[in-house]
């Protein structure tokens, strides 16, 4: 199909989806003749016309229609336009469909689309990470795709388990990333299971969604200075691989977790708390973890950039780790 987009990918599973399954359907803000407020249902409304359904501006009675609709075998997409906002629909998520399957014994497959993370410009109100917060919670699978094929892939995944599963969707990847293949079945994991996308022997950047990315390019920096940096894709944070981080760290002695959230607690302190218990007789230094800086996201590009990590920081970061 040429070249294939990370919002493609996103299109293209639920296209999949509905096509497959009639139990499935799609419930959000403008998802229908608008297409969403990022394109990613763009179509759907006039090749599936009854299951892919506006909603008033109401997370919670979003998700609590979910829950409903599931419980009674339906599998339900649900399109927030901004993962913060997922917030109004938290005691839906946590105290219902969470803990439905704990309680009663029925399961409650709900997929909750949350497009996260920042973007120059977007501010506070509509650049946060939550896959943190989400991951608190039992009962709840949390999913952070940072390829074009596990969007599609983890999609397709996330709507078949009978668990709510949390799909968080970087907006920065949406178009920017970029491949020239829908899938890749011999690449395909299942969720829970963490990819080393780039194999090396003198530290391991441990991270998962945009920041992949960001990794890597550090990676290929201090390549050019002699070191070599394993970076693993966590792809979910719950469950998280834990095996594979200690696998990795048994390799090279030290890591470095990384993440755009805030930092007070969350998937890289978790990550650190892992190793530290499990496999601290492999490590060479103390584990190191890098997140946002403890602000509400800013609005200027450049606060923005300063306020994330990035390529500089990352490198430094690791820099600093490779002299402990």
């Amino acid at each position: 199909m040429g070249e294939v987009t990370y919002i493609d990918a996103i299109r293209e599973a639920q296209h999949d989806l509905l096509d497959a399954d009639d139990r499935v359907f799609i419930y959000g803000q403008d998802v229908g003749h608008f297409g969403g407020a990022f394109k990613a249902t763009r179509g759907l409304k006039d090749l599936f016309p009854d299951r892919v359904i506006d909603c008033p501006i109401s997370e919670d009675a979003m998700i609590g229609l979910a829950v409903g609709a599931s419980i009674e075998g339906m599998r339900p997409i649900i399109e927030m336009q901004f993962a913060d906002f997922s917030s109004v629909g938290f005691n839906q998520i946590v105290n219902q469909a969470g803990p439905h399957f704990y309680r009663t014994g029925v399961p409650a497959p709900i997929t909750v689309r949350l497009p996260c993370g920042g973007t120059p410009g977007s501010g506070p109100f509509h650049s946060q990470m939550m896959e943190s917060i989400y991951a608190y919670y039992p009962g709840l699978v949390v999913v952070t795709p940072a390829t074009v094929s596990d969007a599609y892939s983890m999609l397709i995944d996330a709507v078949a388990l009978d668990d709510p599963v949390l799909y968080c969707e970087h907006k920065f990847l949406y178009r920017w990333l970029k491949s020239d293949k829908l899938k890749d079945d011999e690449e395909r994991l299942p969720i829970g299971q963490a990819r080393i996308v780039r194999a090396g022997k003198h530290a391991s950047v441990v991270a998962y969604s945009a920041m992949v990315h960001e990794a890597l390019r550090a990676a290929d920096l201090l390549a050019e200075e002699g070191w070599e940096i394993e970076v693993v894709d966590l792809r979910s944070v719950k469950p998280l691989d834990t095996d594979t981080v200690i696998a990795s760290v048994a390799r090279t002695g030290r890591l470095l977790a990384v993440g755009e959230a805030f930092p007070w607690g969350g998937v890289t302190a978790e990550i650190v708390s892992r190793v530290t218990n499990d496999g601290f007789h492999l490590l060479d230094a103390p584990p190191q973890r890098l997140n946002s800086r403890d602000t509400p996201v800013p609005y200027h590009p450049n606060l923005w950039e300063a306020h994330r990590p990035t390529l500089e920081s990352i490198s430094a970061a690791i820099r600093n780790l490779l002299q402990l």
